[in-house]
């Protein structure tokens, strides 16, 4: 809860601050990274940085912190922090580096405001962020506790025991422990980090979701390759040099996108590489015998260009209440619909809890024909492959 001395303040300044923020984010990681270029090459995501994202995603998640602070002073947005903490805790951030960020961020919002960054105005922004820190800082340290890890060392070196390649830029990798030990359990949906090493020395690190069901022997995660340097350095990697034998660093699993309990109802909505969590959820459904009624919906290019296509329709077709609403954009096939992705087409049952994963305009728009549809926003959850430039407007 912010104090009686700073709200005032932070309600005065959130404008100018958060008109601001997408220049003072630039000026943040330019500074640090010049400070820290270790940060840049071996933490941070080399291809966010250059599209600007990464900068999107943190002016987003400050200016959505501070707006809860004030609108909800009893509270704290802790959707947004979960989800935040968990990347956070897959990449093994650390409380020390929070004191980094807090050092190169000020220094940025004095060198943008300037004059109007007065005694009051820093000490009621350095309250905004703080609580914001300490929140992260407590949230991950139990997410590395549950995973029975010291602080930050979430790295192992797995194996890749298979390799198969799924559409023309995807393919899947089962990995396991070089030395046989059993897999740190994982709740479907979450996912890991890859940590690799390039040509150039950076060790960069990209999440991927773990695309099978927990309690077999070999994790799998599906590799969509992105086009794009920096952006896709590190899937070309993988397509290009990750063999059946080669060893990747591999972290314990994290993500707060994971199936409920209960039998009730289910849509598992996805577009593209963003099905890789709901095979999970489905694998999983099917393997504990689910009778739970479920709705899954995918969207993608064409049959060609869907990744685990006849695997998805095999896991749907195991449970006894499942349905599934394939829709293509190039024609497809007769079992599909052409054009893009549709729910209001669909009988939606009432108690709906609903799970998406795709591009965020497949997700905006299937949030808000859901939420037109009756269905609570805290029914709604999501998942985002990279910075979540989403916050504050779907949490």
């Amino acid at each position: 809860m912010l104090s009686e001395q700073a709200t005032p303040v932070v309600r005065a300044t959130l404008p100018a601050v958060g008109g601001a923020l997408d220049e003072i984010t630039e000026r943040f990681y330019a500074g640090m990274f010049a400070a820290h270029p270790e940060l840049l090459r071996d933490l941070f995501n080399r291809g966010n940085q250059a599209t600007g994202e990464q900068r999107k995603a943190l002016a987003g998640s400050i200016a959505a912190f501070a707006g809860a602070l004030l609108e909800n002073p009893c509270t704290r947005p802790d959707v947004m922090l979960s989800r935040i903490a968990h990347k956070h805790a897959s990449l093994g951030v650390t409380s020390e580096q929070y004191k980094v960020v807090h050092e190169h961020l000020f220094a940025a919002i004095v060198s943008v405001l300037g004059e109007a960054v007065t005694p009051e105005v820093a000490q009621a922004w350095d309250e905004v962020y703080w609580l914001m820190a300490n929140a992260l800082i407590a949230l991950e340290a139990r997410l590395y506790e549950e995973r029975g890890v010291a602080e930050g060392q979430v790295w192992q070196e797995l194996e890749i025991a298979g390799r198969h390649e799924e559409t023309p830029d995807t393919v899947s990798f089962s990995l396991r422990h070089p030395d046989g030990l059993p897999l740190t359990a994982f709740r479907p949906g979450q996912y890991v980090s890859v940590q690799v090493e390039l040509p150039d020395g950076a060790r960069q690190i990209r999440q991927y979701s773990l695309s099978a069901a927990p309690g077999r022997p070999e994790w799998r995660i599906t590799v969509k390759r992105a086009d794009g340097d920096p952006a896709g350095e590190v899937s070309s990697w993988l397509h290009a040099h990750g063999r059946v034998g080669d060893r990747v660093g591999v972290s314990v699993p994290f993500g707060d996108l994971v199936l409920p309990e209960g039998d009730g109802p289910l849509l598992l909505a996805s577009a593209g590489i963003g099905a890789t969590p709901m095979l999970a959820m489905l694998d999983h459904l099917g393997r504990t015998g689910s009778t739970r009624p479920v709705t899954v919906v995918h969207a993608d290019r064409s049959p060609a260009a869907h990744a685990h296509r006849e695997e998805l329709r095999r896991l749907v077709d195991a449970l006894p209440q499942g349905t599934l609403h394939l829709w293509y954009e190039e024609p497809g096939t007769a079992d599909a619909h052409s054009g893009r992705a549709d729910v209001t087409a669909l009988e939606l049952p009432a108690g709906l809890t609903a799970y998406l994963c795709g591009p965020l305009p497949f997700m905006r728009a299937v949030r808000g024909d859901l939420l037109a549809a009756g269905v609570a926003p805290a029914d709604v959850h999501y998942e985002v492959f990279g910075p979540d430039l989403w916050l504050g407007t779907a949490a």
